[in-house]
Order: structure tokens, then C-alpha cells, then sequence
């Protein structure tokens, strides 16, 4: 692996973390009943398409693997702040579907890019 891979993962993995830790401690008392969806894991699609923009080659397998680094670094940092709330298969199903929006955002991004590649490119064609 080359050092501009690292870039996308890196970003990924520090985003990834930062939505975590702010949903897992803004969020934990406000989402706690079973009524309410957990809106909160749509902020997961964020980390996933910055990192696809930071990527050169592996646009989605950078941010995909960066989630997937991230998600023990979690686990540990949601047991050691705080008394966990859910069991630790819950939570790590929570997560598991954070690494699911993550690689959803990566997707997105790169289904936006390709439509302004068209764009661009019927453009081009109409001018000629």
C-alpha cells in the first residue's frame, strides 16, 4: 500500500471516531427510548464521503477500511467514558451499521462525481 491511500483511510478512521464519540455522549440520553429512530447514524455518511474525496485510487476501500480500524478504537472508548447502556453486541451492531453509512457515503460521493463528470461532459459536447 502506498502512502496516497493512507490518506482517505486516515481521515476515515479519525472522522469515523469523532461521530462516535459525539453521538455516543450527546446522543445517548436523548435516543434512549425504543420509540425513536436513531437518526444519529446518518451522520455516519459524512466520514465515509470526505474520506472518498481524500482518496486517489481506492475510493471506496480506503474509507471502508478506515471504518473498519475505527470501530474497536470505539468499542473500547464507549465502555471505558461511560456505562454502557446496550450490551456489547448491541453496540456493536450500532457500530457495524455506522460502517455501513460510511461505506454509503463513499458510494454517494462517488455517484455525485460521476453525474457531474456527465454533465460535464455533455457540456463539452453541445459546445462542439
Amino acid at each position: 500500500m502506498r502512502i496516497k491511500g493512507w490518506g482517505g483511510m486516515v481521515c476515515c478512521f479519525v472522522l469515523f471516531i469523532v461521530v462516535c464519540v459525539s453521538l455516543h455522549l450527546k446522543g445517548q440520553a436523548v435516543f434512549n427510548t425504543p420509540d425513536v429512530p436513531e437518526l444519529g447514524l446518518l451522520l455516519f455518511v459524512v466520514p465515509g464521503a470526505v474520506a472518498s474525496y481524500f482518496s486517489r485510487h481506492r475510493r471506496l476501500s480506503a474509507p471502508l477500511l478506515g471504518a473498519i480500524l475505527a470501530l474497536p478504537v470505539c468499542l473500547v472508548m464507549m465502555h471505558l467514558w461511560q456505562m454502557p447502556l446496550r450490551s456489547v453486541w448491541q453496540q456493536l451492531a450500532w457500530l457495524f451499521s455506522g460502517v455501513f453509512w460510511c461505506a454509503l457515503g463513499a458510494l454517494c460521493f462517488l455517484f455525485f462525481r460521476s453525474l457531474l463528470r456527465f454533465h460535464r461532459s455533455a457540456k463539452r459536447r453541445q459546445h462542439l
